[in-house]
């Protein structure tokens, strides 16, 4: 029965059914101890069924027995754990295994772990913005040189482009990144490290804002994930980054189970996808109006790895606390990188002009703009031009604001980010409103507004008509339907947020009319004959 359960696990596993090999894998075991290599095998399957915890323990049981009998193999072994505990998001852990490889290698003569482990030295600088990226990156280099490896040649090229991103050479890093891909899809590189190779190029892509890239990278994921049908594994980091590109133009009412079902599933096997997802989560919840669920989104994102900012900081705003809104942004910009930063004078532009302050939204949209430049990414220049626009509409400006707010929605169009094509459209309206042009002001309303109702979320409010008491759209509608007798339970199963966030909301709606009750907040909004 062990020969014959031994025999089908490793057909499974050859045909990557990852079930089958795991269950026969897990049966034969509970018969007799596994060697090296079924156990090694078990490890995989369990990786891929989405038992991250389980395939590092199997993995390290591996490394156990490796390290007895044939250490070169062992060295590779710390590797693969490095790799392993460097996508759960432990830094120290995967630096140990880096640093045991390191020890087992030492005075061995040169193969593909030196190489790997290289590959691992320049990620970790770049991860940690450690200056010796460089000095790493031409170490893999001299390495590929000399160990004739595809994989490894993929490797190198990959790390060279996160130097070159690192120094806004993005041409050459666009570059070395399509001739590394050759290597990739033509399946030349070990599963695990060809996943790592995805994830970290469409987390950079990402971060760069290039959206068509990122949609091509996307595909091309997808298409080599289908190789692997049975791997949740990789389908679930597939997903996410899928969510984030859908996040531009899909019902975020539907983005938001998908979000939570693909986040949950991955924390224990990728925790970096899992942070980002539950990062993206936050931004749709907060687009939508519910608070409190955003901010729990954002803590876990945070509790995975993931900054949550500055979606956190912009929902403090949106909530009315532009101090804490600008305390946590000033924060995030001082603590991250030059390509990081970008995304952070993004939101630190928006809540400067919530505060009225105009001098630091020129700042730090200044900042954005040598950003811009510098990279280059289209995401990047669109960035630039709303922010510009954002800002000579608040300054008087209107011709010249309505020029770069052309420019920023030439390039939401071609990159599909459709809530940003609202916001614009929102800007464009108040400055055709301050030409005199309200025929054109109203429709650019009334082309906002519909984009937000396809998508699901609240408007963001730059340029809506004026509301009695101020109160947003959102706290009309809440008004309303507590005016019809709904309780905070039947309004918040309503329009699918929290009941804290109906409570919030009905908060702020007593302050703005100066209310301190249902009764007399349903009394006003007759009075004003808000309910319809």
């Amino acid at each position: 029965m062990h020969t014959e359960l031994l025999r089908a696990a490793r057909a499974a596993h050859l045909r990557r059914d990852w079930r089958a090999a795991y269950d026969a894998f897990t049966q034969a075991a509970e018969e007799a101890p596994l060697g090296t290599d079924d156990l090694d095998a078990l490890a995989m399957a369990a990786w891929h069924l989405g038992y991250g915890k389980e395939s590092v323990r199997l993995t390290e049981r591996v490394f156990t027995q490796l390290a007895r009998t044939d250490p070169p193999s062992a060295a590779m072994k710390a590797v693969e754990l490095s790799l392993a505990w460097l996508t759960r998001g432990d830094l120290n852990i995967a630096q140990g295994w880096m640093n045991r490889a390191r020890r087992l290698l030492d005075g061995a003569p040169e193969g593909p772990a030196h190489g790997y482990l290289a590959y691992l030295d320049a990620v970790m600088a770049a991860m940690t913005h450690d200056r010796a990226l460089a000095d790493r990156v031409e170490a893999m280099r001299e390495l590929r040189s000399r160990l004739d490896n595809p994989a490894l040649t993929a490797l190198g090229l990959v790390a060279e482009a996160l130097a070159a991103i690192g120094e806004a050479r993005i041409g050459e890093a666009y570059a070395l990144v399509d001739e590394a891909m050759l290597t990739v899809v033509a399946d030349q590189v070990p599963v695990e490290w060809a996943g790592d190779i995805y994830c970290l190029l469409l987390n950079q892509w990402h971060r760069l804002a290039d959206f068509p890239r990122m949609h091509a990278l996307t595909q091309s994921m997808e298409r080599w994930c289908a190789d692997f049908a049975a791997s949740k594994t990789l389908g679930g980091v597939c997903d996410v980054h899928r969510l984030q590109l859908r996040a531009a133009i899909d019902d975020y009412r539907e983005l938001e189970h998908r979000l939570v079902t693909t986040s949950q599933a991955l924390e224990d096997v990728n925790t970096w996808a899992a942070g980002e997802g539950y990062y993206q989560l936050g931004e749709v919840l907060r687009l939508r109006g519910d608070a409190d669920a955003a901010l729990a989104a954002f803590e876990r994102a945070r509790a995975l790895g993931i900054d949550p900012q500055p979606g956190e900081a912009l929902l403090h705003c949106q909530m009315g606390d532009a101090q804490k809104a600008w305390a946590e942004i000033r924060v995030a910009l001082a603590q991250h990188d030059r390509l990081a930063r970008m995304r952070m004078l993004r939101g630190a532009v928006e809540i400067a002009l919530a505060r009225d302050d105009l001098d630091e939204a020129d700042r730090h949209c200044r900042g954005l703009e040598e950003g811009a430049k510098a990279f280059g990414t289209p995401g990047f220049r669109a960035w630039a031009a709303h922010a510009r626009g954002a800002v000579m509409v608040r300054q008087g400006k209107y011709s010249d604001a309505l020029v770069a707010l052309e420019a920023a929605l030439v390039e939401y169009r071609v990159q599909k980010s459709r809530y940003d094509t609202a916001q614009v459209y929102e800007w464009m309206a108040l400055a055709h409103r301050g030409l005199g042009e309200n025929d054109v002001a109203a429709a650019d309303i009334a082309t906002a507004q519909s984009i937000y109702d396809q998508l699901g979320v609240e408007p963001a409010g730059i340029c809506g008509a004026e509301s009695p008491g101020g109160l947003t759209k959102r706290e009309i509608e809440i008004l309303t339907a507590i005016a019809g007798g709904a309780t905070n339970r039947q309004v918040a199963q309503r329009i699918f947020i929290s009941e804290k966030t109906v409570a919030r909301h009905l908060a702020n709606i007593y302050a703005k009319v100066g209310v301190s009750s249902r009764t007399a907040a349903v009394a006003w909004a007759h009075e004003h004959n808000l309910l319809k």
